[in-house]
């Protein structure tokens, strides 16, 4: 079952799992990280299986010319140990039945061009690519 990570115990429960997402953040920037970015919009869910997270999702709302009302995933992540049970099928199915009943227009979400299994795996789950992302970093990690 999906829940929202909002106390700080549930937060800081995510990290393992986020940080195989993410390593470039430290387990001590990760809590005051979360903290800055909800005031942005940002939300964390997560799934436990016998009380240990196994699958994390960050996301979004928002609105934009190019998509109108939206749910944008931030991060999408099972753990290694964990795939191919299931969880990540229900996360993305969770969040997209989020999209729908707060009126959503698109659901979206950008995925590392390193990330063909992902890739693959949200293929099968009905997504489309449908654009590409380009970025240049300005600051080093």
């Amino acid at each position: 079952m999906v829940e929202h990570a909002s106390t700080d115990r549930e937060i800081a429960d995510c990290y393992d799992v986020m940080a195989e997402l993410r390593p470039h953040i430290p387990r001590e920037q990760f809590l005051p990280l979360v903290r800055s970015m909800q005031a942005d919009g940002f939300r964390l869910a997560c799934i436990r299986d016998a009380g240990r997270v196994v699958a994390v999702a960050g996301y979004r709302f928002g609105t934009s010319l190019f998509a109108g009302r939206h749910l944008y995933v931030d991060d999408l992540v099972t753990a290694d140990s964990e795939r191919s049970k299931g969880y990540g099928r229900e996360l993305l199915a969770w969040l997209r039945a989020l999209a729908v009943e707060n009126d959503c227009d698109v659901f979206h979400l950008d995925s590392g061009v390193q990330r063909k299994r992902a890739h693959a795996f949200y293929l099968r789950e009905g997504m489309e690519q449908s654009s590409l992302h380009f970025s240049v970093r300005l600051k080093p990690r």
